[in-house]
């Protein structure tokens, strides 16, 4: 008999990671795949478009299948959504099990094992959630401003723009940012760049590149930067804030997880206010800074998972010391 194996998917919108998994742990194999986009392509289009790397990763177990996949993955906002990539995968036939969730769900289980947590990732989008033993998960649509969401990589690469634009025809006060972001998109002005992606002479998809850009200026001391990144800051700490209220943890010890770029950067601005507002309304809050690779979350939950089928209930802290090794092991032979 096979020994049981997890097929973890962490997909998100520029790649999408693939391991094949141990039952302890150990990262058998790894591929990458592209972005994984089911909101604009649909679910079995957004899944077949992983074949390739799974197929790649799923030779190396005999008869090509897994016990377990475990796909959390960015734009599987909504139950429906979820249930449509886990249809999906499955009719692939790679494994006997499936389980899909949100990746926000894997960086939570990234950043620790406590039953008590809520997590925020802010990286290309944003979003939160939060668990408590006998209590309601708390969930958000994170389906972008329709859903009251602000900020992220592209959310704020947006605002940028408005401001960097304005600016320049005299609609709004002078920034350094319309100048950066001019620089780097190697146009003449920011309203160069504005029309080279309307117009598709430039990548639209890059506007998360402005980031770095909003902290050069925030470190230059431009007033309109600073308020950006303030902004984006108090959409964070709110998240946590509701959240923890949602779940009645502001007496309680709690771990609040930050993941994705935006907060992996550790920049001061964004970085101290919102440890701050923790500080306050959630006074027993551990802060944990996330910047391991997402799909060490995704392996985590789909090695409970395959706990779960199989019975047995491995050593979390060896499983999560020979996921780091491996990953560290596998993407350095990977550069």
């Amino acid at each position: 008999m096979n020994e049981p194996c997890l097929l973890a998917l962490d997909g998100g919108n520029s790649k999408t990671d693939v391991l094949l998994v141990a039952e302890d742990g150990t990262v058998i194999t790894r591929a990458r795949a592209g972005a994984f986009v089911p909101h604009i392509v649909g679910a079995p289009a957004a899944v077949a478009s992983l074949a390739g790397a799974v197929t790649e990763v799923l030779a190396s177990v005999p008869g090509g299948r897994a016990s377990v996949v475990a796909g959390y993955l960015a734009n599987a906002d909504l139950p429906e959504e979820e249930e449509a990539i886990a249809e999906a995968i499955a009719a692939h036939g790679w494994a006997d099990h499936v389980v899909v969730g949100n990746d926000t769900l894997a960086m939570l289980r990234a950043g620790t094992d406590a039953a008590t947590a809520v997590a925020v990732v802010c990286g290309a989008g944003i979003n939160c959630v939060g668990r408590a033993p006998g209590r309601a998960d708390v969930r958000y649509p994170a389906l972008g401003r329709i859903t009251g969401d602000w900020g992220g990589g592209f959310g704020i690469g947006k605002e940028v723009l408005w401001h960097a634009t304005r600016a320049e025809d005299g609609r709004g006060p002078a920034t350094e940012l319309a100048a950066l972001v001019a620089r780097h998109f190697e146009r003449d002005t920011a309203v160069g760049v504005a029309t080279g992606m309307h117009l598709g002479t430039v990548d639209r998809d890059r506007l998360h590149e402005v980031v770095p850009l909003l902290f050069q200026a925030v470190d230059a001391g431009d007033a309109i930067a600073e308020a950006i990144a303030r902004q984006q800051a108090d959409e964070i700490s709110l998240l946590v804030t509701t959240t923890l209220t949602r779940l009645d943890l502001g007496d309680e010890p709690v771990d609040v997880v930050l993941g994705g770029g935006m907060l992996t950067s550790r920049h001061p601005a964004l970085l101290g206010p919102v440890i701050a507002t923790i500080a306050t309304a959630a006074p027993r809050a551990s802060v944990q800074i996330v910047d391991a690779e997402p799909v060490l979350g995704s392996a985590l939950l789909g090695l409970d998972h395959l706990d779960a089928l199989t019975g047995r209930a491995g050593d979390v802290a060896e499983r999560r010391r020979n996921l780091r090794v491996s990953l560290a092991t596998r993407q350095e032979a990977r550069v």
